[in-house]
């Protein structure tokens, strides 16, 4: 099975699997994530250091208060979306734009807070939910969607266990 979890105990571990995670998207040229957790789980440190090993030259931010920030500067585009503080009616106003953003070769489009993105899920997708465990743990799950997904998540998993 493709979809997996786990656990991460700290700020290593997680640039571990977004490293991992970096690399495998690049060598498929792209992809959507979709992520999922309580605020402070970690899904913008997360989507921070995605950014680095795509070699993104720009400061990530979390698009909280602007809702999509753009990065044009590494090896893939990267379209960074927080639908944290859009209402249902919002968020049915750039359903579209985000579908559009998902079709763009050689890209990394991710989504924060994707909860609040439930009419109309793409086929293809990734979905990352970040949860707290004890103390400083977080568990992340991957769900895969769609074939390129699958591998992707699949590779990530293989590649994962050989760190170990």
């Amino acid at each position: 099975m493709n979809n997996f979890k786990i656990n991460i105990k700290n700020l290593k571990q997680t640039e571990e699997l977004a490293k991992k995670t970096a690399s495998t998207i690049d060598k498929y040229s792209g992809g959507l994530l979709f992520l999922y957790g309580d605020i402070g789980a970690g899904k913008t440190t997360f989507v921070k250091i995605l950014a680095k090993y795509l070699d993104i030259k720009e400061k990530v931010t979390s698009p909280s208060f602007v809702i999509l920030n753009e990065y044009h500067s590494g090896k893939m585009d990267l379209y960074h979306f927080d639908l944290y503080r859009l209402e249902k009616e919002g968020i049915s106003s750039i359903i579209d734009e985000i579908q559009e953003y998902t079709e763009d070769e050689n890209s990394l489009t991710v989504v924060e807070w994707a909860n609040y993105f439930q009419d109309k899920l793409p086929d293809e997708r990734i979905e990352i939910t970040v949860d707290y465990a004890e103390k400083e743990t977080r568990v992340f799950s991957f769900n895969a969607f769609g074939i390129k997904s699958k591998q992707i998540c699949k590779e990530i998993k293989e590649s994962l266990k050989k760190v170990k």
